[in-house]
């Protein structure tokens, strides 16, 4: 077995363990699965920021001896049963869901229907429950190789701007006449961008994006205007404003805070893709700001409208999304875990060039 870790406190440090052991054998209610491919992107990279915060740790815990102080980020992708002591998921049974980067995965199986499952590990016990479940590809004839891949990519980014363009609309845009979205080149700003751009009572949306990535936001054509971080405070007109922050640079928050004044009348914190700016900034006005956690939202609107209706609103979204993101996306797979040590580096200073979509293939 191989799995991909990172130090909790430095990202830039990454290792692969082995287990020179056999794989493990699996005791009654559980399975192990071969994890086959997986999607990475800053998204995964919140995950490493916030893994103490929110709990993201706790899903995978490191292999070896010498664990302390090392920490599995969570992937979405797909894997294959391998060996089963459960009666009703059978050996060669695939599934899409929350994995660790890593060749395989002991999962202890539970609350079994014909097109999912959920994994009841103690340890997972009390983590949001829409990360502990798993779809099973026997009750989805229609699935394909670039479906399966845009899936894994796509999915839990676009799902999120699902769940924040409906808070914003719900919320009657909290009274702004323009919406600022911070890192609009990350995908799931993008996702924002088609959701905002498709609603025609959105009020107006300003990407903020760096220097080298102003041309290809501006292609995307999905904001009214695209401004570099350098040029925010000449371009932005004081106009009430709600800012959805995907980034995490509290500089950068804090000069968008300070330039607004009272017109800044929401922020939504969502990303910490700029992990390496983050802290706190006294030009931050808190009183007017809130966390966005997806799950938490997701869960509120499965209450809201039930599960079949939230699953065909964000499902109908998500692909019709993925469709239109087809355009500009370069798929790019990476060979294994060794592949994504080599490209690590890159996604979480986000120099990697936004149009690509990294599929590791196990």
């Amino acid at each position: 077995m191989k799995q991909f870790q990172v130090n909790k406190t430095n990202l830039d440090a990454t290792r692969i363990v082995t287990s020179d052991a056999e794989l493990p054998s699996v005791s009654a209610g559980e399975i192990l699965v071969r994890i086959q491919k997986f999607g990475f992107s800053a998204n995964n990279i919140t995950y490493a920021v916030a893994g103490d915060q929110l709990g993201y740790w706790q899903f995978f815990p490191p292999m070896g001896e010498d664990a302390e102080g090392w920490g599995v980020i969570p992937v979405w992708g797909f894997a294959e049963v391998v060996d089963s002591q459960v009666d009703d998921i059978t050996v060669g049974e695939r599934f899409f869901g929350y994995f660790p980067p890593a060749t395989h995965l002991i999962m202890e199986a539970g609350d079994i229907s014909s097109r999912n499952f959920f994994d009841t590990s103690e340890h997972r016990a009390q983590l949001p429950k829409g990360y502990n479940l798993y779809h099973r590809l026997v009750a989805e004839p229609e699935s394909t190789p670039m479906a399966d891949d845009l899936r894994m990519l796509l999915y839990p980014l676009y799902v999120t701007s699902f769940a924040l363009w409906d808070q914003l609309k719900e919320n009657d845009w909290y009274g702004a006449e323009q919406i600022i979205v911070v890192s609009a080149s990350s995908k799931t700003s993008i996702g924002l961008g088609y959701a905002l751009n498709g609603d025609d009572a959105a009020p107006d949306t300003i990407g903020i994006t760096s220097a080298r990535n102003v041309s290809f936001v501006d292609g995307l054509n999905i904001y009214d205007s695209t401004v570099a971080y350098d040029d925010l405070e000449a371009s932005i007109a004081q106009r009430p404003t709600a800012i959805v922050d995907m980034a995490g640079n509290a500089d950068v928050l804090g000069r968008l805070h300070n330039h607004l004044g009272d017109n800044m009348v929401r922020t939504l914190n969502v990303g910490l893709t700029h992990w390496e700016g983050q802290g706190r900034d006294e030009r931050v006005n808190r009183d007017r700001s809130e966390f966005f956690f997806a799950p938490g939202r997701i869960q509120e609107r499965i209450s809201d409208w039930g599960l079949r209706v939230f699953n065909e609103r964000s499902t109908s979204f998500v692909m019709e999304t993925a469709s239109k993101s087809m355009t500009w996306l370069k798929l790019q797979p990476v060979e294994g875990i060794q592949g994504l040590d080599a490209v690590f580096s890159s996604v979480a200073q986000g120099t990697i060039d936004p149009s690509i979509g990294l599929t590791v293939e196990m």
